[in-house]
């Protein structure tokens, strides 16, 4: 598809931004990193590809709105668009090595998610969607997966490592979707596990206390690729609440059909 123009940026931000990745991974042994809370780090590498992203967007829409992890809310606060920056959505894995992690960035015109852009710098993949047209993985139109049964589905998830009150409510999800299921990964990066839903890779997905810039990419990539995504109470605000559920159409329905009654 032809690119809109806020997508071209968004993609040149995140190559950008993943270049940053890519050569701080390479001399990890010289990045700096620190906690922001419990379990929750922030590397130089987080802060110099933010940087590059709020640079890219900076020189050509100088007046749009941004809010990134790291620098939080920027900009004119009465711009139409909204770009929701997450210049390393994996941070635990990249300060250890492991290469799966990615950059995120969302943009909203008007508040509705319009354009996505999820970049695996390590595996040079990059997928993109615009609400509308589809969404692709390296210039490949991608849908979500075909299964219908649980039973032959993988799912994954993400541990609520920052919050362990959610974790008795976490394993009854768990325990009543892993009985169920062909088997369930945590690969600890939640913009490629909702990349890798809109891919087919993954059956279906779900997590709480997601922040914004975790999601805003990947939902889009959801959506766009044909699958559903709300909050893990079936309703749209997941953006807000962080808690999210998502898979293809029919997939979506069993899983929700399994943890609705743990979750009263």
């Amino acid at each position: 598809m032809t690119m809109e123009p806020l997508l071209t940026i968004a993609v040149r931000a995140a190559r950008a931004a993943g270049n940053v990745l890519r050569r701080s991974q390479d001399n990890l042994d010289r990045v700096h990193w620190s906690a922001k809370g419990r379990n929750d780090f922030v590397s130089e590498a987080d802060r110099a590809a933010e940087m590059v992203i709020v640079e890219t967007i900076r020189q050509s829409y100088p007046d749009h709105a941004i809010t990134a992890e790291e620098s939080g809310h920027t900009g004119n606060e009465d711009s139409p668009v909204e770009w929701i920056v997450d210049p390393l959505d994996g941070t635990t894995n990249f300060i250890h090595g492991i290469p799966h992690f990615a950059v995120s960035i969302g943009i909203k015109v008007k508040g509705k998610l319009e354009h996505a852009v999820v970049y695996a710098p390590m595996v040079e993949e990059l997928y993109t969607a615009t609400r509308g047209a589809g969404a692709e993985l390296n210039n490949h139109r991608i849908r979500v997966g075909k299964h219908v049964d649980l039973r032959d589905c993988l799912l994954a998830t993400g541990f609520p490592f920052r919050d362990h009150n959610r974790l008795p409510q976490w394993q009854k999800t768990f325990d009543a979707l892993f009985a169920e299921c062909s088997d369930v990964r945590r690969a600890g990066s939640a913009a490629l596990d909702l990349a890798y839903v809109a891919a087919g890779r993954l059956d279906g997905f779900w997590e709480f206390d997601l922040k914004p810039w975790d999601i805003a990419a990947g939902a889009l990539l959801v959506i766009e690729a044909g699958g559903i995504i709300e909050d893990i109470n079936s309703k749209p605000n997941y953006l807000e609440t962080g808690n999210v559920l998502t898979a293809n159409p029919k997939v979506f329905k069993a899983m929700l059909q399994k943890i609705r009654p743990v979750l009263k």
